[in-house]
């Protein structure tokens, strides 16, 4: 049941409570199995770099000089449910485009950081290798270069500081697109089917471990 669309995330959706929140319309997966559905792992994406949004918890990327690279998370298996409200969420000040990132693996190690994909990102630049270069889709910052600021954004400051207001007890007074998506789903514009809570992709998973649980009763 997974989706065949590769995202490389950048900002805050690196965070999975996150990303959840924005796919799934919870800060974690409804079940066990939709956490499979989805693989995590570092990424670099070279010839861009990442500058903080005014006045925002968030920044942009877009393209820059060759020796400039931004690190972020490869996320496999996202759906057109998915995809469809991630470009909600983004919003127009973005444009999804197609990149070339590379995978980052820790050195004398071929593990991943599996579907959790903060840990590795804590690590210094030299305590990483790069892999396979793999073909992602990313959202590019589209609107007046004025609205940015010259340094860096910092996911590790996000996450300490930052991400409580997104995903925990001060979320509510937060919207930062989530509020779009929502309505989008309610409304029932979603053309793909979705796999939120309520989502054909969730029914079906939730038929799929009935018929499993059903199965295994019979076998003891």
């Amino acid at each position: 049941m997974a989706g065949d669309h590769t995202a490389f995330f950048y900002g805050t959706l690196m965070a999975p409570p996150v990303l959840h929140r924005v796919i799934w319309g919870q800060s974690t997966p409804p079940t066990p199995a939709h956490a499979s559905l989805l693989h995590i792992c570092p990424a670099i994406l070279h010839a861009h770099q990442r500058r903080q949004v005014r006045h925002a918890d968030y920044p942009a990327v877009l393209p820059s000089t060759p020796a400039s690279s931004v690190r972020g998370t490869l996320v496999t298996g996202l759906t057109d449910g998915d995809i469809w409200r991630l470009d909600i969420f983004e919003g127009d000040m973005y444009e999804r485009r197609k990149v070339r990132v590379r995978v980052l693996k820790q050195k004398d190690s071929k593990a991943d950081d599996g579907e959790g994909g903060m840990g590795d990102l804590a690590l210094k630049e030299e305590d990483n290798v790069e892999g396979e270069e793999v073909e992602a889709e990313t959202y590019i910052w589209v609107a007046p270069a004025s609205h940015l600021e010259d340094e860096e954004w910092d996911f590790g400051e996000f996450v300490r500081d930052k991400m409580r207001r997104w995903v925990g007890r001060e979320a509510a007074e937060m919207d930062e697109g989530f509020q779009d998506v929502d309505d989008a789903v309610a409304a029932g514009k979603d053309p793909t089917g979705g796999r939120g809570a309520n989502g054909s992709i969730t029914r079906q998973l939730e038929k799929e471990e009935k018929t499993e649980g059903e199965a295994l009763r019979a076998a003891v």
